[in-house]
């Protein structure tokens, strides 16, 4: 951080990060007591990309996202974001960093005594507090219908709505300050297929109408073949590999051939050759259609 600028000066001049890899974790070790989560683990996430983060149950998915963004103290190990040290500073002085992503925890982590307005407002009156009230509503009740809720859902209570309602507004309140960064924990967890292939399709619709980088650690398999450029694989502690789904399956991990060729993971498979398969006759179908014409 420049030392001519104060934390709160930073966080309004910052210029939108154009390095090839936003996140950068070099040799992270994660350890409980006598449990070790990570040792030596490293990843680079590519600027622009959604990224899917996958592994058993156990193995730091959620800490590894706590880490990147300074909720977790690693025990060893370091990590960049923005090019900038998290694990190295003091909280205070990666503020003007900490403005430049979005989170959205596990079940949307809203406010329960906050309407879904309010709770947007919330990182608004963190990072911009001199905002007037009339235009911070103004911005929490677009990013509400930015994250597809109807706009009658700004002045209600999350005990008022459903739960694919709270995901989206804590979606909505990840977006409040314009993010580059944007961090998803289970998104789909809990949701029907309608429903997870709907976040699905907002979330990758986000991320190409905002220029998002996209963090997204799930176990939906639908999700993993239908919006993400890349996969990173948690086992052993590390991550294991990184790449597309036909690059992981030629790795010959263990845990990899069996969580993507299984049973679920074939019909996720079939799903998406269906999709495609659709999508190049709707698109064989309207070529016919325009030389007829």
């Amino acid at each position: 951080m420049s030392e001519e600028l104060t934390p709160e000066e930073a966080a309004k001049a910052h210029k939108r990060f154009r390095g090839e890899f936003p996140i950068v974790v070099e040799g992270l070790a994660n350890r409980f007591g006598e449990a070790v989560i990570h040792e030596d683990l490293s990843l680079k996430v590519r600027r622009g990309e959604i990224l899917g983060v996958v592994g058993g149950s156990g193995t730091g998915k959620s800490v590894l996202m706590r880490s990147i963004i300074g909720l977790q103290t690693p025990a060893a190990g370091n990590v960049d974001v923005f090019g900038k040290s998290i694990t190295a500073a003091e909280p205070e002085d990666y503020l003007g960093v900490q403005s430049r992503w979005g989170v959205l925890f596990q079940g949307g982590a809203l406010f329960s005594t906050l309407t879904v307005g309010e709770n947007v407002q919330v990182p608004l009156k963190q990072f911009y507090p001199d905002i007037e009230p009339a235009m911070m509503a103004e911005i929490a009740r677009f990013k509400v219908l930015m994250s597809g809720l109807p706009e009658d859902a700004v002045i209600k209570f999350p005990s008022e709505l459903s739960g694919g309602m709270k995901k989206r507004a804590g979606l909505a309140r990840a977006l409040a300050l314009d993010p580059e960064l944007l961090f998803l924990d289970e998104p789909t967890a809990g949701l029907d297929p309608i429903g997870a292939a709907a976040f699905d399709h907002l979330t990758r619709e986000l991320k190409e109408t905002l220029g998002l980088t996209v963090f997204l650690i799930t176990h939906d398999l639908d999700t993993l073949y239908e919006i993400c450029d890349r996969v990173a694989v948690l086992a052993d502690r590390k991550v294991v590999a990184v790449g597309t789904i036909p690059e992981l399956l030629e790795t010959g991990h263990p845990w990899i051939e069996e969580y993507f060729n299984g049973p679920r993971g074939r019909a996720a498979q079939a799903s998406q050759a269906r999709g495609a398969a659709t999508a190049v006759k709707g698109m064989d179908n309207s070529r016919g259609s325009g030389s007829k014409g």
